[in-house]
């Protein structure tokens, strides 16, 4: 593969990680609108909350089926239209089985993207034979900033939700699709395997399973920030309604910032001392939280959290790859279903211990949960898995 193909492809992916964070961003932060919009009741939200995760989980076990039949590419190119439209649905409905019909095929098509794009964001990266990753998961931060403002923005000036979508969805979506056109992906000469990944070779789940607890721990930090930072700094910390509000945006930026230097310290450090680094600077941050005295020292442990856990995620999608690399579309495929099982758990789990015991008490679980990443730290350089009746050597740690 040529290095200008490379470089398109590596754009366009990116693109594309920047358009799903912004509709993404979207979704999540007018849910308030969403429920009043609809007449969805409060014991009838996390019905309809859980769903989208869950069909999310479903769909991406069926794009590890899919991708041995087509490319990872042509499943992007035609799911992230459908996530973009089914945003619009969302806003344009009136009625509540629209919206249940509308999110329900956001589910489908996000685990479908989700999947898909981290799939081939392992395989650029083995063409490049560096660390890119986090560079992907950076435009995806990017985008959650964009789309969190826009939806700020519909709020303040009291837009519809068709209004505030439609103008995102009707730049982005031609974007992505013209985008499209430069997606790229490994090839077997580029030391990665050709479409399909390798989905003949079986990808024992004993040996995926450190890296799935690494995911599900590391979604049930980022699901504890961003469900209940608000409510955390107002109601524990003492904090202003206006003051509840910057938590999840300092969160963000800070995951911005750790993740556009990630990959550098990844190449200079390698990725089992960087996952080491960011599971204890977020436990670190997770013990601020808990112990604060008042908000702003609360506010230092958001921040801490979001330089910590950045770097988690896309570290443990790019070591699935190097562990299966002749089966890393099947080992992506299953490991994204845990980016799912931790934001299902992560929020209930510290509502439930907050309600029995104490909220600072509950910050602690995750606190735990991050810091067990350590035990699981060297998979992120071990060499490639037996699987298929071979063994590949392992490359130098941690070049990507």
């Amino acid at each position: 593969m040529t290095d200008a193909r490379l470089r398109y492809g590596r754009a366009s992916l990116a693109l594309s990680f920047l358009v799903q964070g912004v509709a993404f961003a979207l979704l999540v932060t007018r849910i308030p609108a969403i429920q009043d919009r609809y007449g969805i009741s409060d014991g009838l939200l996390p019905a309809f909350l859980a769903a989208v995760p869950v069909l999310a989980g479903v769909a991406s076990v069926a794009t590890e089926k899919l991708v041995a039949r087509v490319r990872p590419g042509v499943v992007l190119r035609w799911a992230q239209p459908v996530v973009m439209l089914a945003l619009l649905g969302v806003g344009a409905g009136s009625e509540m089985w629209q919206v249940a019909l509308a999110l329900g095929v956001f589910g489908l098509a996000v685990g479908a993207l989700d999947a898909s794009m981290n799939m081939m964001g392992v395989s650029l990266q083995r063409a490049y034979g560096r660390s890119i990753m986090i560079g992907f998961h950076a435009a995806y931060s990017l985008g959650g900033i964009a789309g969190a403002s826009m939806a700020w923005a519909g709020a303040h000036w009291d837009l519809s939700l068709l209004v505030s979508y439609l103008p995102a969805v009707a730049v982005l979506l031609p974007a992505a699709l013209i985008g499209s056109r430069w997606y790229a992906e490994g090839k077997a000469g580029d030391g990665v395997t050709a479409a399909g990944g390798g989905q003949g070779a079986s990808v024992p789940f004993r040996l995926l399973l450190p890296l799935c607890l690494v995911m599900a721990f590391a979604y049930i930090g980022d699901s504890t920030v961003s469900n209940w930072s608000a409510k955390y700094l107002q109601d524990v910390l003492g904090g202003s309604e206006q003051l509840a509000t910057v938590p999840y945006n300092v969160y963000m930026v800070t995951t911005l910032l750790g993740r556009a230097v990630g990959d550098l310290g990844v190449r200079r450090f390698g990725a089992v001392a960087v996952v080491r680094g960011g599971s204890v600077l977020a436990a670190a941050g997770f013990a601020v939280v808990a112990v604060s005295p008042g908000a702003w020292w609360g506010m230092l442990g958001f921040t801490l959290l979001g330089l910590g856990l950045c770097v988690i995620v896309p570290q443990t999608f790019a070591a699935a790859g190097r562990m299966f690399p002749g089966a890393s579309d099947v080992a992506v495929a299953r490991l994204n279903v845990f980016n799912y099982v931790g934001f299902l758990v992560g929020s209930p789990l510290v509502g439930a211990l907050g309600d029995a015991w104490s909220y600072r008490g509950a910050m602690l679980v995750p606190m735990v949960l991050v810091l067990a990443t350590l035990v699981y730290a060297r998979s992120f350089g071990a060499e490639p898995a037996r699987y298929g009746g071979g063994h590949e050597r392992a490359r130098a740690a941690d070049v990507g």
